[in-house]
């Protein structure tokens, strides 16, 4: 087990809070960690409770990449949303190699990196940007394994309008068409890159894909909400410009975030979200977390 504190960024959390939650895990496995927070807030007193070192700074200077790396042995990248982040990994990185004693650095990436190469056109900026830190990390030297999780359970695809719409008329409405997808829980991440953190040595180098435990059609999944739920549930295939335009322009988001989801919600409708693995068994021990148990956990967002 590390004696050296295993650094976690992005800690204060956001889209189902993946960082907050690999803390909370190595925690209870009474290892030491220093979370890293934007800033100082309440979510830092929490994170606190927990026994874990807390400290402040920003991923895009390297004074504070360099303070919060210090002595740390392992460490796990992950970022929000941003239109800075390619520009916080390559600090990240440049910092970690020439500062830095890492015997391990776990990378939150995306799943659409799969099917990227360098002259693909079709994905967000924010897909892009994941794409080139790939590359960055690899040229680094660096010893790193790479997580592509798919579209989160969490997402405001599902979090904000599938569950609203579930939960307002017992349907979901999305412009997915027949797209296949496979949603992964935020916990189930959190799982894999803890596993990794306290055991690196045969995952160093490698890149997992990270999913549900099917890819199915969304009227295939609303039919699964349906039965967790016990009442009907239907999938509405909505006018994709109609979506945008109307439901998530809506939102008022930063143009980096819109055009994110907005590409997501294309891709998934392009069928480039039909993918499954078994990783998050494989390296858990447990299955992926599916519809029924999801809802279970969570049955205040179907209501």
């Amino acid at each position: 087990m590390p004696e050296q504190p295993i650094l976690v960024t992005g800690a204060a959390g956001s889209i189902g809070a993946v960082g907050r939650t690999v803390v909370e895990e190595l925690r209870r496995r009474e290892l030491p960690v220093r979370a890293m927070v934007h800033r100082e807030d309440e979510r830092a007193e929490a994170l606190r409770a927990t026994g874990a070192e807390v400290v402040a700074g920003d991923l895009t200077r390297a004074p504070d990449v360099a303070r919060v790396l210090d002595g740390c042995g392992r460490m796990y990248f992950g970022m929000s949303v941003s239109p800075t982040y390619l520009e916080a990994t390559m600090t990240t990185a440049a910092v970690a190699r020439d500062y830095a004693r890492l015997d391990a650095l776990v990378n939150m990436s995306q799943m659409t990196v799969s099917q990227m190469d360098l002259t693909s056109t079709s994905e967000s900026t924010q897909q892009r940007q994941h794409w080139l830190a790939e590359q960055a990390l690899n040229w680094s030297g660096l010893p790193v394994t790479h997580l592509r999780p798919t579209v989160f359970l969490e997402n405001p695809l599902f979090s904000v309008f599938a569950y609203r719409s579930i939960a307002e008329e017992g349907t979901i409405r999305l412009p997915f068409g027949a797209g296949r997808t496979s949603p992964v829980a935020a916990r189930d991440v959190a799982a894999v890159v803890a596993a990794i953190l306290v055991d690196p040595s045969s995952h160093i180098g490698r890149t997992y894909q990270l999913t549900g435990p099917a890819s199915v059609d969304m009227t295939t999944m609303a039919e699964e909400f349906a039965d967790a739920l016990g009442r009907p549930v239907a999938y509405v295939d909505v006018s994709y410009e109609a979506w945008v335009n109307h439901d998530l322009k809506a939102l008022g988001l930063p143009g980096h975030l819109f055009d994110h989801l907005a590409t997501m919600a294309r891709l998934h409708a392009e069928n480039r979200y039909d993918r499954w693995t078994d990783d998050i068994e494989t390296i858990t021990g447990r299955p992926a977390t599916g519809v029924r148990e999801y809802v279970r956990e969570h049955p205040e967002m179907f209501k």
